[in-house]
């Protein structure tokens, strides 16, 4: 998929110790030793400095800290920026931890790629690798029900029916304890 130019949107679904972060690592280290550029987005600072060149996701794509009071985020990224022209040539975008994102800040990325590869596909057409755990925190929303913070996940948004989903299950710290 990477090579053929093919966008997909993958969900890599993925609880605590199934070596998640190690993955991802291989992967992005993978393509960029093809000399093919791969974005590590995270939800997260924490996250973020995890992944080799990662970067908050709000911060990378100047996304508002505020998008629950936002309906549809503004996009600030032009064709001629430098993460404009990053993303024009991107062969993957990872944003790992995405199910503490709201779904408003993945949406906002969705029309930024479409704007920036005049596609109208989903994410511009672009490769993309979600990562996280939905049985983890939810998105945070201040002042709001637990109904809001539900349908502020990305399983929520319209794009969720383009996602493929993989689960990794084998706890592998506990493994390789009892080996």
């Amino acid at each position: 998929t990477v090579n053929r130019g093919i966008g997909e949107i993958f969900f890599l679904d993925a609880p605590g110790g199934t070596v998640k972060t190690f993955l991802i690592r291989l992967i992005l280290t993978t393509i960029r030793f093809q000399n093919g550029i791969a974005l590590a987005l995270a939800s997260s600072g924490i996250s973020a400095t995890l992944l080799p060149g990662g970067r908050t996701a709000h911060s990378a794509l100047k996304l508002p800290l505020n998008t629950n009071l936002i309906e549809t985020p503004t996009r600030n990224i032009s064709k001629t920026s430098g993460m404009g022209e990053v993303l024009q040539k991107c062969k993957l975008i990872v944003w790992d931890e995405c199910t503490v994102a709201h779904k408003t800040s993945i949406e906002a990325l969705d029309r930024s790629l479409q704007d920036l590869s005049g596609n109208i596909r989903p994410f511009g057409n672009a490769l993309i690798l979600f990562a996280g755990d939905f049985r983890q925190t939810l998105p945070v929303i201040p002042r709001s029900t637990p109904a809001d913070e539900i349908n502020a996940r990305l399983k929520y948004s319209a794009l969720w029916r383009h996602v493929k989903t993989f689960k990794l299950t084998t706890n592998m710290h506990v493994q390789l304890q009892n080996d």
